[in-house]
């Protein structure tokens, strides 16, 4: 939801203050909720302003803090799989994390994983074959 401009802040503001109403009829004359007619008027008592706040943000990961970490890991073991690298992780660190998380952090990081089972598997193939 995009915030409401600073006019319609102002004004909001300017009828509480010219006096002989509530905050209750404030917000319903602007089709307001009464806590948010509250919060104005408290930002303007102690920041002296009517500007919005920043909306929203990127959520944080869990694994956000360690990006070194992630990369010594997938550097060291770069034919692990996504449950290996939760369990070396939650041994090393003591941070346990289910294999989607982990996938979202390496991501993330843009850390790619050599995967050889299938390398592997096509050699033993080829090897049962012979």
């Amino acid at each position: 939801m995009k915030a409401y401009s600073i006019d319609l802040r102002s004004k909001i503001v300017d009828a509480y203050e010219r006096g002989n109403t509530s905050i209750r009829k404030v917000a319903v004359q602007f089709g307001v909720a009464k806590s948010y007619v509250q919060k104005l008027l408290q930002q303007k008592k102690t920041q002296g302003h009517l500007e919005p706040k920043k909306q929203g943000g990127a959520m944080k990961g869990k694994l956000d803090d360690y990006s070194s970490e992630l990369a010594f890991m997938v550097q060291s073991y770069p034919d692990a799989t996504l449950a290996e690298y939760c369990e070396y992780f939650g041994e090393k660190y003591d941070i346990w994390v289910c294999a989607s998380v982990m996938c979202s952090a390496l991501q993330k990081q843009k850390l790619t994983r050599k995967k050889r089972q299938l390398e592997v598997a096509r050699r033993k193939q080829k090897e049962s074959k012979n």
